[in-house]
């Protein structure tokens, strides 16, 4: 199937597909680039690696920003209100790296 003119095709690998569960992530900024690692904790274990890490200019990190939260509104207009139980929250310090505004 050819793509329309000025259309960008994107292609899906079945091993990229299964998808990566991650149930952390920590983000860490510079002045240049928004670094999101993605982290799977499993209890009883004292220790978790990065399982996959993104590098995004600011710019597409808030591009992302804005597009989660049109998608967890739509999530929540279908299913009903997320709910955050905040004694099982666990929020890492945002790491900054380089220097750099937050």
């Amino acid at each position: 199937m050819e793509p329309k003119d000025g259309q960008l095709q994107i292609e899906l690998t079945p091993e990229i597909a299964e998808g990566i569960y991650s149930n952390l992530a920590i983000i860490s900024h510079s002045s240049s680039e928004f670094v999101v690692d993605f982290i799977r904790i499993m209890p009883g274990t004292p220790k978790a690696n990065v399982k996959s890490r993104i590098i995004l200019t600011p710019e597409h990190a808030k591009r992302l920003l804005m597009a989660l939260q049109e998608n967890v509104s739509r999530f929540e207009a279908q299913n009903g209100k997320i709910k955050i139980d905040a004694n099982k929250t666990m929020m890492p310090p945002v790491n900054h790296f380089g220097g750099g505004d937050a």
